[in-house]
């Protein structure tokens, strides 16, 4: 079964929401930024995870090279392509995080460039 991961990512935590293909919540969890943590909360989808979404606006970078160096495909969320409509009933971290996924899940994902971890260094 195909699943599909967003994470709304601020500067001291961020939410992380795992849906499945037909876009049912399977997990969704606050976690600190703390790339061991969150990798612990992934683990049990790894084998079925099709990619991870990120959302930041910021200091993303240890974030993405983290769960790139464990093997995870990674988006980054283009996020000011990525607004949800206008007047919603529901706007908080945990229901950007399901957004972001059931985004990638359906492959319209806007999506950011991610420069390779080597090429980021300064002369």
């Amino acid at each position: 079964m195909a699943l599909y991961c967003g994470i709304d990512f601020h500067s001291t935590n961020c939410w992380a929401a795992v849906l499945d293909e037909d876009r049912r919540l399977i997990r969704e969890r606050k976690v600190s930024n703390d790339l061991g943590e969150l990798l612990d909360v992934l683990e049990p989808y790894r084998a079925d995870l099709e990619g991870i979404a990120v959302e930041s606006t910021f200091n993303w970078y240890w974030l993405v090279d983290g769960l790139m160096e464990a093997g995870y495909q990674v988006h980054l969320t283009n996020t000011w392509a990525a607004k949800q409509y206008e007047g919603l009933k529901y706007s908080d971290d945990r229901h950007d995080a399901r957004w972001l996924a059931h985004l990638l899940s359906l492959g319209i994902l806007p999506e950011g460039f991610i420069y390779p971890k080597e090429g980021n260094s300064s002369p």
